[in-house]
C-alpha cells in the first residue's frame, strides 16, 4: 500500500510479463539498444565510429542513472536529451556520436513499435490459451441438447458445445486480425526531423543507398523486415489506431462470451469457477455471483471506448508532426494492452473452470421439448390423415392453452392437450416417442466436429498453463 493512487491494471489485473514490458525501464532501455543499433550501421556504412565506442555503449545499455535523468530533464526539459545526457555520462568516449543524426522519433517512435510488436505476440498467445480451453470444451459438450434462445426467448435446441464454438469462432476472427498486423508490422527506422532524412544526406554525402542500407540494418536488428515508405517525424498513428480496434475486437469477443455465461448461470445451466472459501455476498451468503464474467464485461468495455483515443489522435495529426498526441498515447495505448490483457486471463480462468449443470439443463429442455417438437408432431399426425391446416390450429390452442398454465406454476401438459383432441390422432405415447432431445439438435455435433478440426492446427503445441488471477 501506498499514499498515491495506482492503476488497478498494475496492482490487480494485469500479468507481471505486461507490466514489464510496458515499464519505463523496458522503454529506456529499448532506446539505449536503438542508439547502439544506429552506431553500429554508422561505422559499418562508413562514419568516423570506432570499435571501443559500440563496446562501451553496448556496455552500459542498463546502466541507466535515473537520478541524473532526472536532474538533466528538470533543466532542460526534454527527456531524451537528458537520457542522451545519461548515456554519455556512463559512455564519455561514445558521448559524441550518440543520437548522431537523429532526431527524438527515432527512439520513442521505434522503442513503442518493438513494445506494441512483442505485446501483441504475448496477447496472440494468451488468445490462443483461450481458444484452446473452448476447444476442449466444445468438443466435451458437443452432442449434449440445450434450449437455444432467440431474443433471450425459448427456441429451437442447440448444443452446449456448438454454443462454445460461437464464441471460439468470434476469438479466432480476432487471432486472424492480430496475425494480420504482425504481418504488416513495420519500423520507422531513423528518418530524421520531418521524414526526409536530409540529415543522413549530409553524413553520408548524398549516398542515399547507404542511408537505405542503414535503415535495413537497424530495422532487422529488432526483428522487422518492412519499413514505412514514407513517414513525417513519426510513424503514422493509423498503426495505434489499427492495434486498438484489434484490442477492442477481443473485447467485444469476450464480452459477448462471458455476458453470454451470466445469463446461463442466471438459469443455473452453467457456472463459472467458485472457490471453496469464495464469498458471493457480504449480506447474502448463499450468493455465487459469476464475479469473473462481471469483470470480464466490465474491463471489456473499457477497452471497447479506448479505441476512440486512437482514431481521434491518428484523424488530428497536423503535417508533419504535432504533440498532442503523446500525452494520450502513453495513457491509451499501455492501458489497452494491460486491459486486454487482464480480460484475456479472466477468459483462461473462466473457460478452464467453467462447470455444466446438465440435470438442470436436461429439465429446461423437457419442459420445452413438447413445444419444439410441435413441427415434427404436426407431420406425423399428417401422416396420419390428418388435415395439415386443422392440425396446425389444433397445436396452436393447444400451446395457448398449456403456455397459460406454465405461466400460472402449472407443468406442460401440451401433450395431454393435444391427445385429448381426436382429430389430432396421435397418443400421448406417441407423441412421446418423438420427444427424444437428440433428434432437434440437426447439425450441431457435426458443426462443432468440423469447425474444430479447422482449427485444430492453431492450438497443437499451446502452453495451456492457465491464469491466475487475483478474485
Amino acid at each position: 500500500m501506498t499514499g498515491k493512487y495506482e492503476s488497478p491494471l498494475s496492482s490487480r489485473y494485469a500479468s507481471d510479463y505486461m507490466l514489464k514490458l510496458f515499464s519505463s525501464d523496458t522503454r529506456y532501455r529499448t532506446w539505449r539498444r536503438l542508439w547502439v543499433s544506429l552506431a553500429k550501421a554508422e561505422k559499418q556504412l562508413g562514419l568516423p565510429i570506432n570499435d571501443a565506442q559500440i563496446k562501451e555503449l553496448e556496455d552500459n545499455v542498463n546502466n541507466i542513472d535515473y537520478e541524473c535523468v532526472r536532474k538533466r530533464e528538470a533543466e532542460v526539459r526534454h527527456d531524451v536529451m537528458a537520457h542522451v545526457y545519461a548515456y554519455g555520462a556512463a559512455a564519455p568516449d561514445a558521448a559524441g556520436i550518440i543520437h548522431l543524426g537523429a532526431t527524438s522519433c527515432y527512439v520513442t517512435d521505434n522503442a513503442d513499435i518493438v513494445i506494441y510488436r512483442d505485446a501483441l505476440k504475448y496477447i496472440r498467445n494468451e488468445l490462443l490459451k483461450v481458444i484452446a480451453n473452448l476447444a476442449d470444451f466444445a468438443e466435451k459438450y458437443k452432442s449434449l441438447p440445450t434450449l437455444g434462445y432467440t431474443h433471450y426467448q425459448p427456441a429451437q435446441l442447440v448444443t452446449v458445445g456448438k454454443r462454445a464454438a460461437l464464441w471460439m469462432q468470434d476469438f479466432v476472427s480476432d487471432l486472424e486480425e492480430i496475425d494480420f498486423i504482425l504481418e504488416n508490422f513495420k519500423f520507422l527506422g531513423c528518418r530524421g526531423t520531418t521524414g526526409t532524412e536530409a540529415s543522413f544526406l549530409e553524413l553520408f554525402d548524398g549516398d542515399t543507398a547507404k542511408i537505405d542500407k542503414m535503415n535495413e540494418m537497424i530495422a532487422a536488428d529488432f526483428g522487422f523486415n518492412k519499413k514505412f515508405s514514407v513517414c513525417g517525424q513519426t510513424y503514422p498513428r493509423k498503426l495505434d489506431s489499427r492495434i486498438l480496434s484489434t484490442l477492442s475486437a477481443i473485447a467485444q469477443s469476450a464480452y459477448r462470451m462471458a455476458n453470454d455465461i451470466r445469463l446461463l448461470q442466471h438459469d443455473r445451466q452453467v457456472e463459472e469457477p467458485f472457490e471453496k472459501n469464495q464469498i458471493g455476498s457480504s449480506a447474502m451468503a448463499y450468493k455465487r455471483n459469476p464475479m469473473r464474467s462481471e469483470r470480464i464485461c466490465s474491463l471489456s468495455r473499457y477497452i471497447i471506448s479506448d479505441v476512440t483515443n486512437a482514431a481521434m489522435t491518428a484523424s488530428t495529426q497536423w503535417l508533419e508532426r504535432t504533440l498532442d498526441d503523446s500525452a494520450n498515447r502513453r495513457i491509451s495505448m499501455p492501458e489497452g494492452f494491460l486491459c486486454t490483457d487482464a480480460v484475456l486471463r479472466l477468459c483462461q480462468n473462466v473457460t478452464d473452470g467453467l462447470h455444466v449443470n446438465e440435470k438442470i439443463i436436461e429439465k429446461t429442455v423437457k419442459e420445452y421439448l413438447p413445444f419444439i417438437a410441435t413441427e415434427n408432431l404436426m407431420m406425423e399426425a399428417v401422416k396420419k390423415g390428418g388435415n395439415r391446416q386443422s392440425i396446425h390450429e389444433i397445436i396452436r390452442t393447444c400451446s395457448m392453452k398449456a403456455t397459460e398454465e406454465m405461466k400460472n406454476g402449472g407443468a406442460c401438459d401440451l401433450l395431454k392437450y393435444l391427445a385429448e383432441e381426436q382429430e389430432f390422432g396421435l397418443s400421448k405415447e406417441e407423441m412421446e416417442q418423438l420427444l427424444k432431445p437428440s433428434l432437434y439438435i440437426g447439425r450441431c455435433e457435426e458443426q462443432v466436429e468440423n469447425y474444430l478440426n479447422e482449427i485444430k492446427h492453431l492450438i497443437t503445441d499451446i502452453d495451456r498453463t492457465t491464469a491466475q488471477i487475483t478474485l
